[in-house]
Order: structure tokens, then C-alpha cells, then sequence
């Protein structure tokens, strides 16, 4: 291989595909830092996973993509506001809540601990949460449905997001009641997770 060619293999960017599954590493990572999914059901922060999604899908964006911050907040139907509170969060934010004390996560501490998670998966690519686990406690469908997502393009209608989480259950409920209770059209993966909770309540 010339050099020229190695230069472009090496600079090309990585794939819409690939850049779905740095981010749902980067999720998977975060839930890890905050103890585990376990920790969070006990505590009752299960609520958090889409601010954690939404973070970490900004992320992976900015780093991997160099997108700007009205390009990610275009592509996944949020405010540039909330992609450049993201970006800014201190991870020292992120220390002070893992050692208790700070209790609230919100979108900067998310933002942290998405930073924090994205340096650990680039540098490691460790062990993540199994799907056993997942399912025990009840969270398996965000990993789930953020695969189904995978490609989507965004804003989804009703029927998109029927016909991609077909046969999906969350909480014992079938995804076609669960989207009777949404607002559509979505327009983030995150907003999907963050609806899907609320309807399940």
C-alpha cells in the first residue's frame, strides 16, 4: 500500500455504523461509572439512561466526526444549547459525584461522565454490562432499542418506530402500546428512550 493510500485509510472517517456502536459502548461505559445498572435501580436513577444516551451519541459525534455543535444538535433534534452544555461539562463533576458529593446527574455531569467513558473505551475497549444483567434488572430494552436505532433517520414517525422495535417489550408492555402514548415526530434516539420511559411509569 502506498503512503498516500495508508494516509487515507487513516484519515477517512469511521461509519454511520461505526459511530452507533462507539456510542452505545460509550453508554454502556458510563452506566459502569455510576456503578452499574444495579446501583442505579436500587437508587431509583434508572431515568438518567437517556440523558446518558443523548450524551454520549454528542461525544462520539464531536470526537470521532468532528461535527460542530450545530451540525450534532441538527442530526440528533436538539438545542445547540444543551450539545454545548454537554461538551463543556467537567469531569471533576463526575469525581465529586462517584465519592458522593454531588447527588444529581444532569446534562453536565452527564456530559462528564460521557467524556470520562469515551477515554476509557478508546483506551481499553474493556468488558461492558452483560445482557443477563440487563435483563435481570429490567433495562435490557434501552440497549435493545438503541440497536434497533442504529441507521434510523430522524425525525421517526409512529410507524417508523413501530416497525423498527417490532416484537420489542418494555415492561411487560408491547412497543405498539407503548408508541399510543408517545409524541411524535421524535427526534433523537435519546428523546426515544426518554419517551419509552415515561410511557412505561
Amino acid at each position: 500500500m502506498s503512503r498516500e493510500k495508508e494516509m487515507e485509510v487513516i484519515t477517512s472517517p469511521i461509519s454511520t455504523t461505526q459511530v452507533d456502536y462507539l456510542a452505545e459502548r460509550v453508554f454502556q461505559e458510563c452506566i459502569r461509572i455510576l456503578g452499574g445498572l444495579r446501583r442505579l435501580a436500587l437508587y431509583g436513577k434508572l431515568t438518567w439512561l437517556p440523558s446518558l444516551a443523548e450524551a454520549a451519541y454528542i461525544l462520539v459525534l464531536k470526537e470521532e466526526l468532528f461535527k460542530t455543535v450545530r451540525e450534532i444538535a441538527r442530526e440528533l433534534g436538539i438545542t445547540e444549547q444543551t450539545v454545548r452544555r454537554i461538551l463543556r461539562a467537567d469531569e471533576e463533576e463526575v469525581r465529586r459525584f462517584i465519592e458522593g458529593e454531588v447527588e444529581r446527574v444532569d446534562e453536565h455531569k452527564a456530559g462528564g461522565i460521557a467524556k470520562l467513558a469515551y477515554r476509557r473505551v478508546k483506551k481499553e475497549r474493556g468488558l461492558f454490562i452483560r445482557e443477563e444483567e440487563m435483563e435481570v434488572l429490567g433495562v435490557d430494552w434501552a440497549l435493545r432499542v438503541l440497536v434497533r436505532l442504529r441507521g434510523a433517520d430522524f425525525p421517526l414517525s409512529k410507524e417508523d418506530l413501530k416497525k423498527r422495535l417490532e416484537g420489542i417489550r418494555v415492561k411487560g408492555k408491547p412497543i405498539d402500546e407503548i408508541a399510543e402514548r408517545m409524541s411524535f415526530p421524535i427526534k433523537s434516539p435519546a428523546e426515544v428512550l426518554r419517551q419509552i420511559e415515561e410511557a412505561t411509569r
